[in-house]
C-alpha cells in the first residue's frame, strides 16, 4: 500500500515536471531566434578567448626565450600577433556585451508577452477569475512570479548549451598539445554537474516552497489591509499585527533557507572545479620538471603548450561553474511556473460574435435549452428554457451549486454554453461582446472600486460623464447630501476597494454607476448578500424604484425582500419541469 502511494506520488511529480518544462518552452519559443543569436555570440567569445590564450602563450614563451638568450625583449612582440591580441582584447568584451543585451531583450520581451497573456486570460474569465485565488495572490503572480523567470531566460537557457559547446572547443584545442590533459579535463568535468544536481535539487524544492509562501503572504497582507476598518472597530489590530509579524518571520526564515542552499551549491561547485584545475596544473608542472612517474626525464608537453592549457583550464570549467550559479534561477523559474500553472492552463473561451448591437430600450431575453458543462465534464447548469419579456424584472433563485452564477457568466459572454440565448431574437453568439457589455449593467456581491476620487470611480462606468451627470445619479441613489457635506465633494478620495464609505454607501455608489451607464439590462448577482438586514432592505427599495423600465435578472439564493420583482423562478424547478416535458 505504501509503495503504491509512493509510486503515485512519484508519477504526479514527474507529470508536474513535464508540465513545467512544457510551459517554459512555450514561454521561450517566441524568443528562440534572439536567444540563438546570443548563443552564437557567446560561442564566438569562447573562440576569441582560445585565440587570445594561444597568443599570450606565444608572447610569454618568446619573452622567456629572449631573456635567456640575451636578445632584445622587444623582438618577441611580433606586429601581427600584437594586432591579433589587441583585437581579441577588444572584441571579447564587445561580443559579451552584445550577448547579454540580446539575452536581456529576449527575457524582457518574453515576460511582457507572458504578462499580457495572463492579463488576457483574467479578462476573458471575467468574474470567474475569483476561483483562481484572491486578488493579492493574482497580483503577485502577474508581477513578482513573472519577473522570477528573468534569470532562467537571460542566463540559464543560453548557459545550458554553452556548458557543452565551450568545454568541447577548449578540449579540442588542448588535445593538440596534450591528449592526456584534455582527457583529464573531460573526465573531471562531469563531477561539477553531478554535485550541482545533488545540491540543486534541494534548492529547487526550497525555491518552489518560497514562491508559494510569497503568494500566501501577499494574499494575507492584502486581506488585512482591506479589513483594517473592521479590525479597528473590533479593536483587533494588535492581533493582526502579530499575525503579520509571524508570517513575515516565517517568510524571512524560508528566504534564508533558499539563500543557504544557493551559497552551498556555489561553494561545492567552486571546490570541485578548483580541484580539477589543480589536477591538470600538477600534471603539467611535473611534466615540465620531467619527474612524472611514467615519463622520467621526458617533457611530454612543451612550455608553450603547458602555458596555453593552463590559461584555458579555468575557462573550461567556467561554464560549468556558471551553470551551477544559475541553477537557482532555474529552480526559481520552476517555482514561479508551478504557481502560475493554474492560470497558464486555464481554458479560456473566446466569444465569437462580430455583429454590432444597439439597444434602444429594454430587451427581451430568450433562453432555449441552455446548459453549461465545465471542462472536467461536470454539469454546471442543466438544460433550461426561459423567456423574459422586455422590461420584466425576474428573480432567479436556487441553492448553492444550482448554476445561478454560471448562468450569469453565460449571459455576460464569458463562458461557453450549449443551446441558444437571444437578445430581441438576435443570438448572443452573433453580437460583439464589447457592444453587449457596453449596453448592460452588472452588479456583483463585491463591487469593484479603485483608489481614487468619487468622480474617478463613477467614471469607471462612463469615462465621458460630466459633473452634472454624476450629481444627478448621486441624487437618485440618495448620496448627494452626503457628497455635498464632504469638503472636497466629488474629489473626495477613496481608499482601496472603496475604503472611506460604509457598505450601504458603497452599494449606493455601485448603483449610481449602473445609472450612469444608462443600460437597459441589469444583471445583479446577490448585491445585498453582504449587508445587514436594515441596509439590505433600504437598497432593495432603492433598486425597486430605479429599475422600473429595465429588464432585470436578480440572482439570489433567497426570496426575502424581493417582493417587488415581477416574477420569481426556482432554477431547480425549471430544470425539473423541462426534464418532465422531455420525458
Amino acid at each position: 500500500m505504501v509503495k503504491s502511494v509512493d509510486n503515485t506520488q512519484q508519477q504526479s511529480e514527474k507529470q508536474l515536471k513535464r508540465q513545467l518544462r512544457t510551459q517554459l518552452k512555450h514561454i521561450i519559443a517566441p524568443e528562440s531566434q534572439r536567444l540563438r543569436l546570443a548563443l552564437m555570440f557567446a560561442v564566438l567569445g569562447a573562440l576569441l578567448f582560445i585565440g587570445q590564450s594561444w597568443l599570450l602563450a606565444q608572447l610569454f614563451v618568446g619573452l622567456l626565450d629572449n631573456s635567456q638568450s640575451g636578445t632584445d625583449l622587444s623582438a618577441a612582440f611580433d606586429t601581427r600577433h600584437m594586432i591579433a591580441l589587441a583585437l581579441c582584447f577588444t572584441l571579447r568584451p564587445t561580443v559579451q556585451y552584445i550577448r547579454e543585451r540580446l539575452s536581456q531583450a529576449a527575457s524582457l520581451s518574453a515576460r511582457k508577452t507572458l504578462r499580457k497573456r495572463l492579463l488576457d486570460t483574467l479578462a476573458s474569465l471575467g468574474p470567474e477569475r475569483q476561483t483562481l485565488g484572491a486578488d493579492g495572490a493574482l497580483s503577485t503572480q502577474l508581477l513578482e512570479q513573472v519577473d522570477a523567470l528573468d534569470g532562467y531566460i537571460s542566463r540559464y537557457y543560453v548557459q545550458l548549451y554553452l556548458v557543452l559547446i565551450v568545454p568541447l572547443l577548449i578540449s579540442i584545442a588542448a588535445f593538440y598539445y596534450s591528449p592526456l590533459a584534455a582527457s583529464l579535463m573531460l573526465l573531471t568535468a562531469p563531477l561539477v554537474p553531478l554535485f550541482m544536481i545533488l545540491v540543486g535539487g534541494a534548492a529547487s524544492r526550497s525555491s518552489q516552497q518560497q514562491m508559494a509562501a510569497m503568494s500566501q503572504l501577499s494574499s494575507r497582507f492584502l486581506d488585512w489591509v482591506r479589513g483594517m476598518p473592521t479590525l479597528q472597530h473590533l479593536k483587533a489590530t494588535d492581533q493582526a499585527q502579530h499575525n503579520v509579524d509571524v508570517s513575515a518571520s516565517q517568510y524571512r526564515d524560508s528566504t534564508m533557507k533558499v539563500l543557504r542552499m544557493a551559497f552551498l551549491s556555489g561553494a561545492v561547485l567552486e571546490l570541485f572545479s578548483s580541484l580539477a584545475i589543480a589536477l591538470v596544473a600538477v600534471y603539467l608542472g611535473l611534466g615540465l620538471l620531467g619527474v612524472l612517474p611514467w615519463a622520467k626525464g621526458v617533457i611530454p608537453v612543451p612550455y608553450v603548450g603547458a602555458l596555453f592549457i593552463l590559461l584555458l583550464a579555468p575557462e573550461f570549467y567556467a561554464p560549468l561553474r556558471q551553470l551551477g550559479s544559475d541553477y537557482h534561477a532555474k529552480a526559481e523559474a520552476e517555482g514561479a511556473i508551478e504557481e502560475l500553472l493554474p492560470l497558464l492552463e486555464q481554458h479560456t473561451w473566446q466569444h465569437p460574435g462580430q455583429q454590432p448591437l444597439q439597444l434602444e430600450a429594454a430587451p427581451a431575453l430568450t433562453l432555449t435549452q441552455v446548459s453549461i458543462t465545465a471542462h472536467n465534464q461536470r454539469l454546471r447548469l442543466p438544460s433550461i428554457d426561459l423567456k423574459i419579456t422586455a422590461g420584466e424584472r425576474v428573480g432567479l433563485h436556487g441553492k448553492s451549486g444550482s448554476g445561478k452564477s454560471s448562468l450569469l457568466l453565460a449571459l455576460l459572454g464569458f463562458i461557453e454554453y450549449s443551446g441558444r440565448i437571444e437578445i430581441n431574437k438576435q443570438s448572443l453568439l452573433d453580437v460583439k461582446r464589447s457592444d453587449w457589455h457596453s449596453q448592460l449593467g452588472y452588479l456583483s456581491q463585491q463591487p469593484n472600486f479603485k483608489r481614487g476620487s468619487l468622480a474617478d470611480n463613477l467614471r469607471l462606468a462612463k469615462p465621458t460623464a460630466d459633473t452634472q451627470q454624476m450629481l444627478d445619479v448621486l441624487r437618485d441613489v440618495d448620496l448627494l447630501s452626503l457628497v455635498e457635506q464632504l469638503p472636497q465633494g466629488l474629489n473626495t478620495p477613496l481608499g482601496e476597494r472603496g475604503l472611506g464609505l460604509s457598505g450601504g454607501q458603497l452599494s449606493r455608489l455601485a448603483i449610481a454607476q449602473l445609472l450612469l451607464r444608462d443600460a437597459h439590462l441589469w444583471l445583479l448577482d446577490e448585491p445585498t448578500a453582504h449587508l445587514d438586514p436594515e441596509t439590505s432592505a433600504t437598497i432593495h427599495a432603492l433598486l425597486a424604484r430605479l429599475s422600473v423600465g429595465k429588464t432585470l435578472i436578480w440572482v439570489s439564493h433567497q426570496w426575502q425582500g424581493l417582493d417587488w420583482l415581477d416574477r420569481h423562478l426556482d432554477l431547480h424547478q425549471l430544470q425539473s419541469q423541462q426534464e418532465s416535458s422531455v420525458c
